[in-house]
């Protein structure tokens, strides 16, 4: 499965398939929470929360790509993502982007 963010590939003639996404609302354990909230009054990578982030992309990621599959895509086109605060130490991921199928 290609994805790329641009709305073509080099190429490749597409056929558009539909809109795909993918998406997960993750949270840290309490206890990472706590450390992270001390780790604001210094200053500096917030590395938990970021594992955090890495980790719902691609959960995401995954999803958006089994939508895509279930379509017969070969790849997905033009993804974004998005992201926002849940709650205190929870976010949602969102991906979405166009499966497409190629022509030639």
């Amino acid at each position: 499965m290609i994805l790329v963010n641009t709305d073509y590939i080099t190429g490749k003639e597409l056929e558009m398939l539909g809109l795909v996404k993918g998406s997960t609302i993750q949270s840290k354990h309490i206890g990472n929470d706590i450390t992270q909230s001390f780790k604001t009054l210094v200053g500096g990578e917030l590395k938990s929360y970021n594992e955090m982030m890495n980790e719902a992309r691609a959960i995401a990621t995954k999803r958006m790509v089994a939508e895509a599959e279930e379509l017969g895509a070969e790849a997905v086109v033009n993804i974004r993502y998005a992201s926002s605060a849940i709650m205190q130490g929870a976010a949602e991921v969102i991906v979405y982007g166009t499966a497409v199928k190629f022509v030639n």
